[in-house]
């Protein structure tokens, strides 16, 4: 149940003058109840199976949960069968979840032989999510407790976990909609220097049904994976020698990642906006002016130490600075803007970058072109007076939208993040961050969008409206985001002369479309299977003689069409045809044109399209306009 937005076991005294609100099991966050009782259930049949199996952290996470562990002995995907059929004894037993509120001296007292839960005691409050990412289901803010599992016959804990809750009132509850995924190395607390635990993944679903649903997504997903279409395709490739996270991209993955962002820039100037360019390393004063190297640290490369001198001695004569890869782009933006004086007539100054930034990403979290240690933003930061957030925050979300829509997605929503409770995850004035967020509130209402409201999701400078999508198979991906700040512009100390001559300070707009252009060109390669809709794809049409005679008549076919702007090849080698036809269609090739004899006697062409349909006898300047029409409406065929 829910009470004052607070979710609280079913067992719990509701308080005199408060209404529970119910949480059925297909919410979201009855989802995420389900998946942490699971993930305890886990816990518990590791331990039964393995005695000295010592416990890390097990949260819920999106489709599922993990929990890490501390064996010597290895576990592999063998050893799953026997671990589900313990899961479901204890499943079947019914044991019931019992909150217990517990001094940190009898936490000490009966974890004593759980090394890590005894780390995680007293990292109450804000150092709660800073002892290790998910620390939270174990230990947040209030009172410090521990979940029993209780046996309903006999009254027995069975088995206990250090934990804030809440749970299912009991295990039956998980039903059997639960499989175990996979197991892989983490290192405990996200650091490299501390011990690597056995981290197992599961998943569990209110029912059976959406288990093998969520099993038949996956599936689809791995043919879908953008690493693998990306080698298929030659798009991209992540070579040894560039390093990890370093994307290289092939002629092909150039020639779609230039189209998306030729694309975007023509619709930016269109709505106003100007580019801009900025170097990919900077002084370290500017990040300490702008904060990101007191608040991500973490995040930023190491220093480049550049400039210093040292005499013969080897004695330093002049002291050097230090210069970080960028990880942001808005430090520099605001330079162009402080650059000159700035009169209120200039505002709303849109500035628009596709800037490279460097994020010092751990090694296990890298994933192909989604997670990368370096990438490209659509940048852009607008500058707006006090009376032009709201118009301008309702043209971006639009603006937005409908640059989305040019690449074929449809569904969208709406997640209005706000800033922590704890002071020092953010910086600025409570007030200024009250209005920036109410601001963005009645602009995500009056989308017409559905939208949720998150608590200390913001970035530390001003809160944001994310905006997600659906893609294909019905996987989420958030891509945009709209950020209000206020408290750069005061860092900075940003002015502009308002209409009475009196200087002012402007709010900025931290706004990306895209996110990363690495990212969203991996969530549309796997949206589309690797079949980009004719205006993306690397190659639109591909000439295939039935034998080499034919081959010049569509060479002088290709040469009309390349005069239209189309990407058109001829295959001049000697495979036979239909392993020509079959080459392509694994390529993907939105168009093959196929030509014989009787195609050259009548000035016409055969199409093969990627799904095995073809249309014969299609006169030449017919099919050039067909191809040509269908790169113009960004059709997919």
């Amino acid at each position: 149940m829910r009470i004052d937005g607070k979710l609280l076991d079913l067992a719990r005294e509701v308080p005199e003058g408060t209404t529970p609100e119910p949480v059925t099991i297909d919410s979201d966050d009855g989802l995420s109840i389900l998946r942490h009782s699971a993930a305890h259930v886990l816990a518990q049949a590791v331990q039964k199976t393995n005695p000295d199996a010592r416990l890390g952290i097990g949260p819920p996470i999106q489709d599922g949960f993990y929990y890490d562990f501390d064996l010597e002995e290895k576990f592999s995907p063998e050893d799953f069968k026997g671990l589900q059929q313990e899961m479901q004894r204890i499943i079947k037993s019914g044991q019931r979840f019992v909150r217990r509120v517990v001094t940190e001296e009898q936490a000490r007292e009966e974890l004593a032989d759980e090394p890590y839960k005894l780390e995680l005691i007293g990292l109450k409050g804000p150092n709660a999510e800073k002892a290790a990412e998910g620390a939270s289901v174990e230990v947040g803010a209030g009172e410090l407790t521990i979940y029993d599992n209780v046996d309903p016959k006999s009254g027995d804990t069975v088995w206990k976990d250090l934990c804030q809750g809440p749970h299912l009132p009991n295990t039956r509850m998980i039903a059997n909609g639960f499989s175990l995924m996979r197991v892989a190395g983490a290192y405990w607390r996200g650091k490299t220097d501390r011990p690597q635990l056995q981290r197992i993944y599961g998943t569990a679903w209110p029912t059976k049904d959406e288990l093998r649903a969520y099993i038949t997504r996956l599936e689809e997903a791995a043919k879908r994976d953008h690493r693998k279409l990306g080698r298929e395709l030659d798009l991209f490739s992540f070579p040894e020698e560039v390093g990890s996270g370093l994307s290289l991209w092939h002629p092909k993955g150039a020639v779609t990642r230039g189209e998306m962002e030729q694309h975007a820039r023509k619709r930016h100037i269109e709505r106003g906006y100007t580019y801009v360019y900025t170097p990919h390393i900077t002084k370290s004063d500017l990040f300490e002016t702008s904060g990101h190297l007191q608040t991500y640290g973490e995040g930023i490369w190491p220093p480049i130490l550049m400039d210093e001198e040292r005499d013969d001695e080897g004695n330093i004569t002049k002291r050097g600075a230090e210069y970080y890869l960028k990880p942001m782009n808005c430090p520099m933006h605001i330079l162009i803007y402080k650059d000159r004086a700035r009169s209120y007539r200039e505002l709303p100054l849109r500035f628009a970058e596709n800037g490279t930034v460097y994020r010092n990403e751990f090694s296990g979290a890298l994933h192909g072109l989604t997670r990368v240690r370096g990438f490209t933003q659509d940048d852009a930061h607008l500058f707006v007076r006090p009376d032009q957030i709201e118009e301008e925050v309702t043209n971006v979300l639009g603006f937005v939208i409908d640059l989305l829509k040019d690449f074929g997605l449809t569904e969208f929503r709406l997640e209005l993040s706000k800033r922590d409770d704890e002071k020092e995850k953010w910086i600025g004035d409570e007030g200024v961050w009250t209005t920036a967020t109410d601001a963005l509130r009645r602009v995500a209402q009056s989308s017409g969008l559905e939208f949720v409201e998150e608590e200390g999701e913001a970035a530390f400078y001003g809160p944001k409206i994310d905006l997600k999508i659906t893609d294909a198979i019905g996987r989420s991906w958030q891509l945009s985001t709209v950020q209000l700040d206020f408290n750069l512009p005061e860092r900075f100390g940003l002015e502009y002369t308002a209409a009475d001559g009196s200087k002012q300070r402007p709010i900025m707009i931290h706004r990306a479309l895209f996110g990363s252009i690495e990212r969203f060109f991996a969530i549309l390669l796997e949206h589309y299977a690797g079949a980009f809709p004719v205006w993306l794809a690397p190659v639109q049409a591909v000439g295939i003689p039935v034998a080499q005679d034919f081959a010049g008549y569509l060479e002088d076919v290709a040469a009309k069409l390349r005069m239209r702007g189309v990407r058109i090849e001829v295959d001049h080698s000697d495979e036979r045809m239909q392993k020509k036809i079959r080459n392509h269609t694994m390529q993907k090739v939105p168009f093959q044109i196929i030509a014989g004899a009787t195609d050259v006697e009548a000035g016409s062409v055969s199409f093969r399209y990627r799904d095995g349909r073809q249309d014969n006898g299609i006169p030449v300047d017919e099919a050039i306009e067909r191809i040509v029409e269908a790169i113009e409406t960004k059709a997919h065929v």
